[in-house]
């Protein structure tokens, strides 16, 4: 069957083919605020570290999502629960969003984030991200020297949720106004472009009600990445969509949580 998009824009919009979708921000809001009474929190200067009872397992990292255009760490802290529960640290790290810095810059910002999180957390590290965030968590794993040797040392799991893989898509959309990705940076900064270090397992993960482009970009890092060497699968959750199906983080026992930290 022919797969053909006519309408960039619509292939990349969530909320609108969701039901209920406006409900989520809001919820997310309160899970996190109310996340956010209780943990033992500590700053990063752009982002949270939230801390278990007793001495960290390891660390696990998100990234946000929001096309590199929205939301900050703080609407997602609840997603920490599950990590947390299971004996680890969770840092959350901050970038500035477009149009004020580029993607690049966005990059530079994480990895900054992540290496001062592992300064404070000992023990192995592994990361994941949302859509945009999981762009960004795979691009900390690629071999052009994007997080510091010793960091990279450490990481055991890399698990992109949705992950905008190649950027070239977005260039075709009307976010690229606020994006200005070019030509350039779709090539140096697609994780989908880009050769993987060596040694990490990659997991994409992805909802199987999820809009057909985001499970082609899930697919497509997996199947790219497994031909230059890596440890890769892609898994396609059954009826989940691109709102929820990050909310498997926040339980200790699910599939999600079970595979950031195996």
């Amino acid at each position: 069957m022919l797969y053909q998009v006519t309408d960039w824009d619509d292939a990349y919009a969530n909320g609108i083919h969701i039901p209920r979708g406006d409900d989520f921000p809001a919820r997310w809001e309160a899970e996190a605020s109310a996340f956010r009474a209780t943990a033992r929190r500590q700053d990063l200067g752009r982002g949270d570290l939230f801390l278990p009872e007793g001495t960290a397992k390891g660390l696990a990292i998100f990234i946000h999502g929001g096309f590199w255009m929205r939301t900050s760490p703080a609407t997602w802290s609840h997603l920490a629960a599950g990590p947390l529960v299971q004996g680890w640290a969770v840092a959350m790290p901050g970038y500035t969003l477009a149009p004020k810095a580029r993607i690049s810059q966005m990059t530079r910002e994480a990895a900054e984030a992540i290496s001062l999180a592992a300064e404070r957390v000992p023990g192995p590290l592994t990361i994941t991200g949302h859509s945009a965030g999981g762009h960004l968590a795979a691009r900390m794993i690629c071999d052009d020297g994007t997080l510091p040797n010793a960091v990279a040392a450490r990481i055991r799991c890399c698990l992109p949720i949705s992950p905008l893989s190649d950027l070239r898509p977005m260039m075709r959309t009307a976010m690229n106004d606020t994006l200005a990705i070019d030509d350039t940076e779709a090539a140096t900064e697609s994780p989908a472009l880009l050769t993987p270090r060596s040694g990490i397992p990659i997991t994409t993960w992805v909802g199987a009600a999820e809009r057909p482009e985001f499970i082609r970009q899930a697919r497509l890092l997996a199947d790219i990445w497994a031909g230059l060497g890596a440890a890769t699968d892609c898994v396609i959750e059954p009826g989940l969509h691109h709102f929820d199906i990050i909310d498997g983080l926040t339980r200790p026992d699910s599939p999600l949580t079970r595979t950031l930290l195996a």
